[in-house]
């Protein structure tokens, strides 16, 4: 393995950048182990699994979304309310219009308060905290109007079918490994042409690997339609911060919005964005939700943007801005879920259930402040050292 790859990998797989996914893969082996031991049905049981994925799904969404903002320095509590929103207006107006009609506009609504708070907070310069948390008052007040206070749901049958099979039903890939061995492969040349030889050469070669593997091994993959949705979204959302100009200016406005400014960034434009894409990223789930349930009253997802917030601070998004990984996010969903699903597997009741996910989110918050801390000392130790001079063997003489 060339030396670049193997210490990209050391990176990647120290405790302060994977934790969270050591995280996930301990409460998955102790849970396992604990139903094993008291006799329940299999934890790692491939129905459960998927089960987990797509109760996590919708909060996964809205929580790569949320990281967006949070990368930025910003903050949003409005996105449940918008999400409820637009589930509202997608029901109210399916049957007249018509389900692409009835989601453009409710897309369109969520756009809209996304950026309605971006801009208040950049142009008039109030605190995001305090935007949001009037807007989230404010939307949920809209709400209530347009539902009159009452449940409402899709009552037209050809609205109904049209909303379940925008969510509802699985999709099977067979052969998963050569579907992955191609998108490792088109990383791989996607790397290569960003000049990152070692790291497209390997990407590639397991790509190769993989696809040729496909025929003997023929696993194939079997999950619910908002588990795509995310997989999809978080990948895209990734690859953009990761590998692209709008990734990096993004995180250099939430590192240091006057530095990002002097060197020639539009700051406001990156800032309300994010809120933008928040919006429409809220949207979005509130759709799906519509189509879940088929219905939406006032106080629905009412409390689910603590939970949004709790995933992303799980997977070590700063609250301050320039640091948040949407993979991190989404594993940090992925444990909330894991162990709501695994306390209802060992009939664990609801009070315990708040005690044990409210520590594990406030020591996952202190580990990270704690580690962050430590690197920010270590880093000006090392930038206050005198540079090193080379002693000639002459001058020794």
């Amino acid at each position: 393995m060339p030396p670049e790859i193997r210490s990209r990998l050391a990176a990647a797989l120290r405790p302060g950048n994977a934790g969270v996914v050591y995280a996930l893969l301990l409460i998955v082996a102790v849970l396992t182990l604990l139903t094993a031991q008291l006799g329940r049905p299999p934890y790692l049981s491939a129905t459960n699994v998927i089960n987990i994925l797509d109760q996590s799904s919708l909060i996964a969404i809205l929580a790569v979304f949320t990281t967006v903002v949070l990368i930025s320095g910003n903050f949003d509590l409005s996105v449940a309310s918008v999400a409820a929103f637009s589930a509202a207006t997608v029901l109210s107006l399916v049957a007249p219009l018509g389900l692409p009609a009835a989601m453009a506009i409710a897309l369109g609504a969520g756009l809209v308060c996304g950026a309605v708070n971006g801009l208040i907070v950049q142009l008039v310069g109030i605190n995001a905290f305090i935007v949001t948390l009037g807007t989230m008052t404010a939307v949920r007040g809209l709400v209530l109007i347009l539902t009159d206070g009452r449940t409402i749901t899709a009552q037209d049958p050809g609205a109904q079918s049209s909303l379940i099979a925008l969510q509802a039903g699985y999709w099977t890939v067979p052969h998963v490994l050569a579907v992955l061995g191609v998108a490792a492969a088109a990383a791989g040349v996607f790397v290569l042409l960003r000049r990152s030889r070692p790291a497209g050469i390997a990407m590639l070669a397991v790509g190769v690997v993989a696809i040729v593997l496909s025929p003997v091994l023929g696993f194939e993959l079997r999950l619910s339609k908002p588990t795509y949705y995310l997989i999809v979204i978080a990948g895209i959302t990734w690859a953009v911060l990761r590998y692209t100009v709008i990734g990096r200016r993004l995180y250099a406005v939430g590192a240091n919005a006057e530095a990002a400014r002097l060197s020639g960034i539009n700051v406001n434009r990156y800032k309300i964005g994010a809120f933008v894409l928040n919006g429409l990223g809220s949207g979005f789930v509130g759709i799906l939700f519509a189509a879940k349930l088929l219905a939406i009253n006032p106080t629905g997802l009412q409390g689910t943007e603590l939970t949004v917030l709790a995933a992303a601070i799980l997977g070590g998004t700063s609250l301050f801005g320039g640091l948040g990984s949407v993979l991190k996010s989404v594993v940090g969903a992925l444990i909330l879920f894991t162990l709501d699903n695994g306390f209802n597997v060992l009939n664990l009741g609801a009070n315990y259930q708040g005690v044990i996910v409210g520590t594990v989110v406030v020591v996952a918050a202190a580990i990270y402040t704690v580690a962050g801390r430590q690197r920010q000392v270590k880093r000006v130790r090392e930038s206050s050292k005198p540079p090193s001079v080379p002693v000639r063997q002459e001058a020794l003489r």
